[in-house]
C-alpha cells in the first residue's frame, strides 16, 4: 500500500520497500512484506552457502544449475517485475586477493544478473565496493550493463563509512575524516568518492545507480546535498537510524527527518532494513490478504506482526504530512529535468501556445506594472498630469499582455499614455488588433507590425517597455534589440528594464549530462538548454557574468563580453563531479523594481523563466575544498551571438562550441 497520496505528484517515492533475508520460499517473503503493508521487498537471489567452486557437478563435467530461489514460477511476471527487487550476493569480493575468491565472484555476479533479467526484475542492488578499490568489481558490472535492456543496477553506498561512523566522537574521527589513499590521493572515508570512481569505470552508465544506506549518523548538510545531483534510486534506512519517542514508537531526528523529505521530494523511494528494536503493540492487519499469494488465509494475525511495521506508520506518517505541491510546482512537474531547445523569437515566430503559457505568469506583468507605475510618477509630476501625454513604446509586444500592465500602471497614477505597440510576428499582431478593439483602446494605442530595429517612429518614446529576456539574462539578443530600437527613445528617457546581469554556476546533473549524452554527437554537448532544474546539485554560489544597461549611448556598440570566474568547493561539501554549469539573471526593471530567477534573489511565483544548462563533454572531477576556473565568451558575428566556454581548473576541458558550430542565437 502506497505511503500516501499528494494532488499532482503520482512519484516513485510513494511506494517503501522492505530488505528481506535470504529464503527458499521467496513468495511466502513477499507475502509477508504485503501483508505488513510494504509494496516490493529487496531480496536475495541466490542461496548466501553457494560458492560455483564448491557446486556438485554431472558426469560430463558440468556444474549444476545453482539453487536459485525457487523457480520464475513462484510468482507471476508482473509480481517479479512489480514487488522484487533482487539483492546479489553479500559476500562478492571482486577485487579479493584470493584468487578463487575472485573467480567465484565473478561467476556468481553474471549468473545472478541473468537470472535477475530472465525475471524481468526492474532492479538489482549490488553490494558495497572496495573503497576506491573496485577495478575488477566495476569492470564485471559494466560487462553486464552492456547486455542489460531494461533493468537497472543499484550500487549500494553508505552515507558515512563504517569505518567513520565507528569512530564518531572519538579522537580518532578527525583523523580517519583527513586520511588519503596512498595512490589516488582522494579521502578514503568520504563515500561519494567510493560511488564516483564505481561509475567513473562504468563510463557513467545511464542503467547505474545509487542506493544510499543512511544509519545513525549524518554528514554534513553540503556534503548530503551533491547527492541530490547523483542518479538516486533508493535510501536504504536502517532502524539503527531511528529514535524514541515519549510513547516508545520510533522516529527520526530532524536531520534524517529533512533529509527523507528531500528525497520524497526527489522521487527516491525508501527502504527498510534491519531487526526492529522498538517493540510496541501491533493491531491486527488486514490491508493484504496473504490467501491471494497462495496461502489458506490462516496466516493473518502472523502476517500483520511484521517487525518493521512501526518503522514504515513513521515513514507514511512523513510522507502525508508533507505540503501538497502548489500550483506553480504542478505547472512545473512535466518540466523538471527535461532539457529543452531555448526559444529564438528574433528569428521565429512563437505559436500561441507558447504565447498562453508564458501570459499565465501573473508575477512577471505585476512587476512590469510597477516598473511602469514608478517610471511615471517620476516622468510626469503631479502638477503637469492634465497638459503632460507619456509617449510609452511597447517593443516586441506579443498579444498585448505589457500593453495592459501600462496602461493599468497609468489608470493607477492618473497619468496620460499614448502607446505604441510594435511586434514583428505578423499572426500575433492579428490578436493586438482584436484585443484594442474588444477594449476600446483605439484612440490610445497604435499597433506597428514591424521589426523593432528596421521601425522609423514618427515620434521619440519617454518609456521604452521590452520583454526580450532569457534565461541568461542577454541570450534571446536583448542587447542587440533594444540597441536598435533605442534609437526612438529620448535621450532623458527610461528603459523597462534598464539593467540585467547573467549568472552562472557549476552544477553536479547526472541525469541531465546522460540525456546529452544519449544523442552521441558533439553539437549537444555544446548546445544550451532550457531546464527546469530539480535533481540538481548546485556545488557553489552562482556569480555574475554579463552585464547590459539600457539605454546605452556608448560608441561604437560593442556586445561581446568575456570573463574568467573562480568557484570554490567547501572542504564540508567533500568531492564532486560538475556535469556543467547552471545558468540565471537577475533584471532591473526600474529602481528598486527587479526581477529574476537568480537562486537567491528569485522573484517568487514566477515561472516564465527557467534555468539554462551548459553541459561539458566530460565531467570535471574537482577535490574537496578545490578550485574550479571557468572562461566564458560572448561572441557575434553578423549574422548570429553564440558563447563560448571552458574550464582550466582543476583540470582542463576543451573550448566548448568554437566560433558557434554547434549552438548560435540568429540575428
Amino acid at each position: 500500500m502506497p505511503l500516501g497520496q499528494r494532488q499532482g505528484d503520482n512519484g516513485e517515492s510513494r511506494y517503501c520497500g522492505a530488505e528481506a533475508a535470504w529464503s527458499s520460499d521467496i513468495q511466502d517473503s513477499l507475502s509477508f512484506a504485503l501483508s505488513g503493508a510494504f509494496d516490493f521487498i529487496i531480496a536475495p537471489l541466490t542461496d548466501p552457502s553457494y560458492r560455483p567452486s564448491k557446486a556438485k557437478r554431472d558426469p560430463e563435467g558440468s556444474a549444476i544449475v545453482p539453487p536459485f530461489a525457487g523457480s520464475d514460477l513462484v510468482l507471476s511476471p508482473s509480481q517479479w517485475s512489480s514487488h522484487i527487487v533482487g539483492k546479489l550476493s553479500g559476500w562478492l569480493d571482486l577485487d579479493s586477493h584470493d584468487e578463487l575468491v575472485r573467480s567465484d565472484s565473478e561467476t556468481t555476479i553474471k549468473q545472478e544478473a541473468a537470472w535477475a533479467s530472465h525475471l524481468s526484475l526492474q532492479a538489482c542492488l549490488l553490494p558495497t565496493p572496495r573503497p576506491l578499490n573496485c577495478g575488477n568489481y566495476a569492470r564485471c558490472v559494466n560487462q553486464v550493463l552492456q547486455g542489460l535492456t531494461s533493468m537497472q543496477l543499484w550500487l549500494r553506498i553508505p552515507l558515512v563509512s563504517p569505518e567513520l561512523e565507528a569512530a564518531q566522537g572519538t579522537e580518532e574521527e578527525d583523523r580517519l575524516f583527513l586520511e588519503r589513499d596512498e595512490i589516488t590521493g582522494r579521502f578514503k572515508n568520504d563515500t561519494w568518492e567510493w560511488w564516483n570512481m564505481f561509475r567513473t569505470l562504468c563510463e557513467h552508465h545511464s542503467q547505474l545507480s545509487v542506493a544510499l544506506d543512511i544509519t545513525a549518523e549524518l554528514p554534513s548538510p553540503s556534503s548530503l546535498r551533491r547527492w541530490i545531483g547523483e542518479p538516486l534510486k533508493a535510501a536504504i534506512l536502517h532502524t539503527s537510524a531511528f529514535l524514541t519517542n515519549k510513547r516508545g514508537y520510533p522516529c527520526l531526528s530532524r536531520q534524517h527527518q529533512h533529509l527523507i523529505t528531500t528525497l520524497f521530494s526527489h522521487n527516491v523511494q525508501i527502504v527498510l532494513s534491519g531487526t526492529c528494536l522498538h517493540h510496541v503493540d501491533q493491531p491486527p492487519s488486514t490491508a493484504i490478504d496473504p490467501s491471494s499469494f497462495g496461502g489458506n488465509g490462516t496466516e493473518d494475525v502472523a502476517y500483520s506482526k511484521h517487525p518493521l511495521k512501526p518503522y514504515l506508520e513513521y515513514i507514511a506518517y512523513l510522507y502525508r504530512k508533507m505540503d501538497p505541491p502548489d500550483e506553480q510546482e504542478r505547472f512545473e512537474m512535466g518540466y523538471r529535468d527535461f532539457l529543452q531547445a531555448p526559444l529564438q523569437p528574433l528569428m521565429d515566430n512563437l505559436e500561441a501556445q507558447t504565447y498562453e503559457t508564458f501570459e499565465k505568469d501573473s508575477t512577471k506583468y505585476s512587476q512590469y506594472q510597477k516598473a511602469v507605475h514608478a517610471a511615471l510618477l517620476d516622468r510626469v509630476p503631479d502638477r503637469m498630469v492634465s497638459t503632460t501625454t507619456t509617449v510609452l513604446m511597447v517593443v516586441g509586444a506579443g498579444r498585448g499582455p505589457l500593453v495592459r500592465a501600462s496602461l493599468q500602471a497609468a489608470h493607477e497614477t492618473g497619468r496620460k499614455l499614448r502607446v505604441y505597440a510594435v511586434e514583428k510576428n505578423p499572426n500575433a499582431v492579428v490578436t493586438l488588433h482584436s484585443l484594442i478593439k474588444l477594449e476600446g483602446w483605439e484612440n490610445v494605442v497604435t499597433v506597428i507590425s514591424c521589426d523593432m530595429r528596421r521601425w522609423n517612429a514618427p515620434e521619440q518614446a519617454d518609456i521604452l517597455v521590452s520583454e526580450l529576456l532569457g534565461s541568461f539574462g542577454d541570450n534571446e539578443l536583448s542587447p542587440e534589440c533594444l540597441d536598435g530600437a533605442q534609437r526612438f527613445l529620448k535621450q532623458d528617457g527610461i528603459s523597462i528594464p534598464s539593467s540585467y546581469t547573467s549568472f552562472i554556476g557549476p552544477i553536479t546533473a547526472s541525469k541531465l549530462h546522460n540525456d546529452v549524452k544519449s544523442y552521441a554527437d558533439l553539437a549537444h554537448f555544446e548546445t544550451a538548454y532550457v531546464v527546469k532544474f530539480h535533481s540538481v546539485a548546485r556545488l557553489a554560489p552562482p556569480q555574475p557574468v554579463f552585464t547590459f544597461e539600457h539605454p546605452n549611448f556608448d560608441a561604437p556598440l560593442d556586445n561581446r563580453r568575456y570573463v574568467k570566474l573562480k568557484f570554490e568547493l567547501s572542504p564540508d561539501t567533500g568531492s564532486a563531479l560538475v556535469h556543467g554549469f547552471g545558468g540565471y539573471f537577475d533584471a532591473v526593471l526600474y529602481k528598486d523594481v527587479h526581477l529574476g530567477i537568480e537562486p537567491s534573489t528569485a522573484t517568487p511565483n514566477m515561472f516564465s523563466w527557467f534555468a539554462i544548462f551548459f553541459p561539458l563533454r566530460k565531467p570535471i572531477y574537482m577535490p574537496a575544498g578545490s578550485v574550479l576556473e571557468l572562461h566564458f565568451w560572448r561572441c557575434i558575428a553578423p549574422s548570429k551571438v553564440w558563447y563560448e566556454w571552458a574550464v582550466t581548473a582543476p583540470s582542463v576541458s576543451p573550448v566548448h562550441n568554437v566560433n558557434g558550430r554547434s549552438y548560435w542565437v540568429g540575428l
